[in-house]
């Protein structure tokens, strides 16, 4: 009876071990406010910078081998669906975490460096501009759509820091992932700002 009794709150005490540790790694809600808030400020970013654009304007290049902000627009929206998907249905899959993981470390690593333009990436071939979206307005309008999905599913998650899957800056969570969608489409809205201070960009 006595090792029943003990086995019992072996059992009791492993629960509440684990409910804490869990509960440590879950997301707040002021970390999720500042996801949203990063979101939402991205977006504004990108709406103004592509605002009134002529046709002349969308389709400049600095050079040939250069992207316009028709294609760079046109990578954005397509990036943003492509990581909310792999981050549904690939991270939030994944295997846990470290133990002791240091996710401000990480999250902090996220908003440093993916928008640091310094730091040169190429493409991937699902991601290369081909004028999927049919204009540079339907690459806004798929931007726009994607990036309530990609809030929704922030709003929306439990268990945002429960799995991580490698990338670029190593193993990344459900919210880093986010951070990351948003933290890329402000790199590109810096190379949106960089095609348009151009001494040869286009005046209307």
């Amino acid at each position: 009876m006595r090792n029943k009794s003990l086995a019992g709150a072996m059992a009791a005490l492993l629960l509440m071990t684990g409910a804490a540790a869990a509960s440590a790694q879950e997301v707040t809600q002021a970390e999720k406010d500042r996801a949203l808030q990063y979101l939402e400020a991205t977006k504004r970013n990108i709406l103004e910078a592509t605002k009134g654009l002529s046709e002349a304007q969308w389709n400049f290049k600095q050079a040939p081998d250069r992207w316009s902000v028709a294609q760079v627009m046109e990578h954005i929206a397509a990036a943003e669906g492509f990581l909310l998907d792999t981050t549904k249905e690939k991270v939030m899959a994944s295997s846990a975490g470290e133990p002791g993981r240091d996710v401000k470390k990480t999250d902090e690593a996220v908003l440093m460096m993916v928008p640091d333009r310094s730091h040169k990436a190429q493409a991937p071939e699902p991601l290369v501009p081909n004028n999927r979206f049919g204009s540079p307005e339907g690459s806004v309008k798929h931007f726009v759509e994607s990036r309530a999905a990609t809030e929704n599913f922030l709003k929306e998650t439990a268990g945002l820091r429960d799995h991580v899957m490698d990338s670029p800056l190593g193993k990344l969570d459900g919210y880093e992932f986010v951070l990351f969608i948003a933290a890329h489409s402000e790199r590109h809205t810096k190379q949106i700002n960089e095609v348009k201070a151009d001494p040869n960009f286009p005046k209307k």
